[in-house]
């Protein structure tokens, strides 16, 4: 009985396999509107990175706005993590579309550093959740994607992810000068 679970459970693995290799091959090797076969132009290793890069801030600010969307207390930090569900979710979109063209997978979900701060912002209620969701999602995450889209365009080859930072960064300039003008209850 034991044998005859195994047996299956491997041939339901090798199965699924041999369709995922399926799917990457013809995903590597589009076809165009006349038939033929397109090569997709495969990104250097810093590219990649910096394109999974843009795609992790994104999911992570997202996530983290959708958060205070339903526990923020401050009318001024709702409005701020709709826009970031806005804006992030937009460049997101962008990204993932420059990824598809490229042939690169990207995250889906927050990073564990986010997750773990996600975990501690579900804890927090009323003017603590605010001003935890500020210093982290709003000043902290924007200086540190700001810092690392700077480095990374001046790194990047590819025009396309190149034009996507160059793009992203007034954005996550201007998140970064909202965030640090909301302002947030002192510690009594």
């Amino acid at each position: 009985m034991q044998k005859s679970k195994t047996l299956v459970g491997m041939i339901t693995l090798s199965a699924i396999a041999a369709l995922f290799s399926t799917v990457s091959v013809q995903a590597q090797t589009p076809v165009s509107a006349t038939g033929q076969t397109e090569t997709i132009a495969r990104l250097n290793t810093g590219d990649e990175k910096a394109l999974k890069d843009m795609a992790q801030a994104n999911i992570n600010e997202i996530a983290a706005a959708r958060i205070a969307q339903s526990k923020a207390q401050s009318s001024e930090v709702k409005a701020f993590a709709q826009q970031m569900i806005k804006d992030h979710g937009d460049a997101l979109t962008k990204v993932q579309t420059v990824a598809q063209q490229k042939g690169v997978a990207l995250p889906t979900e927050p990073d564990a550093k986010h997750k773990a701060i996600a975990a501690k912002l579900e804890k927090q209620s009323g003017d603590a959740f605010d001003k935890m969701y500020m210093e982290n999602a709003g000043t902290k995450d924007h200086k540190m994607v700001l810092s690392t889209l700077q480095s990374d365009s001046r790194e990047i080859k590819d025009p396309d992810v190149k034009a996507l930072a160059d793009a992203h960064t007034p954005v996550v300039e201007q998140h970064l000068k909202s965030a640090q003008q909301i302002a947030m209850p002192t510690d009594k």
